[in-house]
């Protein structure tokens, strides 16, 4: 495994990042098994990630529970991201970003997480209901009191994410280290965007569904209804497989990997590692099967020529609904 600084701060992490919203029993193409999470976490440690993101609204809770039970006795090794602003009680207060809701689910993830502190505690949405202001002091409140190491956001317009840094800056509050966008092959619109941003004021770039919610893993056909994985069942996934110039890019990406000798997803992820905005793609494996592919990608080496066809099909843009 390979490590690199999470934006401009001294905090080292792996160029994966395990994402844990697999483990959990909310949606069937989850893991749906405690054990065989625990196998996936334990192998992804044991080859050298020691970045692993959750959040609070994953299986209401059940994620964030699984990874507390598999970080037991190796919590010092490792960096802890989790999020908030997810409906979590059905009630007044029970979602969003006051101090009221972040204090409480703070609270509520450090004891889910079986943990002391939070390494990476990230807003998980813009809160329009919210000032800025308010959200801000309550999560410099919990870096003050040592809940928290670090604060991150994700998936939002980028004049609120730079409107946020400016609020710390001039108010003196910890400030944003890190941004969770949606970047993939086939989803490159952050690119007209938050990544601008986050180049210009040193964000640690750490992308969200790197294979377009397994599109790019290559398991879907051209003209064919998706029967199986999350295009099946999931709207939004179910789109990609919609439109031409995707599957123009996963011809390109299958050509590539053909020529190489490795996996579509494979290709997938070194292209995101090619980036020097990005610094650690989450990955979402549900076997040790698709870990052990995904770990592959780090060592993938592409030429100018190889990024410059990946990108060809495609050309971002960003509107608000985008979020």
């Amino acid at each position: 495994m390979k490590y690199t600084r999470l934006g401009d701060t001294g905090l080292e992490v792996s160029r994966l990042c395990l994402g844990c919203m697999n483990f959990g029993s909310e949606q069937e193409w989850m893991v749906n098994d405690k054990e065989k999470s625990l196998r996936i976490i334990d192998k992804a440690i044991e080859s050298g990630i020691n970045f692993l993101d959750t959040a609070n609204v994953y299986s209401h809770g059940e994620s964030e529970q699984i990874v507390g039970d598999a970080i037991k006795g190796r919590r010092e090794d490792l960096v802890i991201a989790t999020k908030v602003f997810g409906e979590m009680a059905d009630r007044p207060n029970g979602q969003g970003l006051s101090r009221k809701h972040i204090i409480w689910q703070a609270e509520k993830s450090l004891e889910r997480l079986g943990t002391d502190y939070i390494d990476l505690y990230q807003i998980h949405r813009w809160d329009e209901n919210t000032p800025i202001e308010e959200t801000l002091a309550a999560l410099d409140y919990l870096v003050e009191n040592g809940m928290v190491r670090y604060i991150g956001a994700s998936t939002m317009a980028s004049w609120q994410f730079m409107k946020a840094l400016y609020t710390s800056d001039l108010k003196g509050l910890a400030r944003f280290v890190s941004m969770q966008p949606e970047y993939s092959l086939v989803d490159r619109h952050e690119e007209e965007n938050l990544l601008p941003v986050c180049e210009d004021q040193n964000i640690g770039v750490i992308p969200w569904s790197p294979l377009g919610g397994g599109f790019l893993s290559g398991k879907y056909e051209r003209g064919e209804e998706p029967e199986e994985g999350r295009a099946a069942s999931d709207d939004y996934t179910m789109r990609r497989t919609e439109l031409e110039e995707n599957w123009q890019v996963l011809d390109e990406v299958k050509e590539i990997a053909g020529a190489k000798g490795k996996t579509p997803a494979q290709i997938s992820l070194a292209w995101l590692l090619h980036k020097e905005v990005v610094t650690s793609p989450i990955i979402g494996p549900r076997t040790l099967e698709h870990l052990e592919e995904d770990l592959e990608a780090v060592d993938i080496e592409l030429s100018a020529e190889e990024m410059s066809r990946l990108e060809a099909p495609k050309s971002p843009s960003w509107s608000r609904e985008m979020i």
